[in-house]
């Protein structure tokens, strides 16, 4: 195993780790910006207005993008699994 496999290997783990997390860091990330726009805007400082939605966000975006997630990371896990003997061979 040379320096350029543990590279690309390095590579792709790191973009299947931003292909997966994407979603719901965008999405909390969105729902953070409004939520602390319209606490600006009405002046109300309470922290758990800034956190429920954020939550319930979060949830709602892995119960859509959960069964997605789960084949992209099974496929992934299976392609490196299936490269080890070529690898180490």
């Amino acid at each position: 195993m040379d320096a350029q496999q543990v590279f690309t290997f390095g590579q792709q783990g790191l973009y299947m780790l931003m292909l997966v997390a994407a979603p719901v860091l965008l999405t909390v990330l969105a729902v953070g910006v409004l939520v602390s726009v319209f606490q600006a805007a009405t002046q109300i400082n309470e922290a758990t207005l800034s956190f429920v939605p954020k939550v319930v966000a979060a949830v709602l975006v892995l119960a859509i993008t959960g069964p997605w997630m789960m084949t992209t990371l099974v496929e992934y896990i299976q392609r490196t699994l299936q490269t080890i003997p070529q690898v180490v061979g």
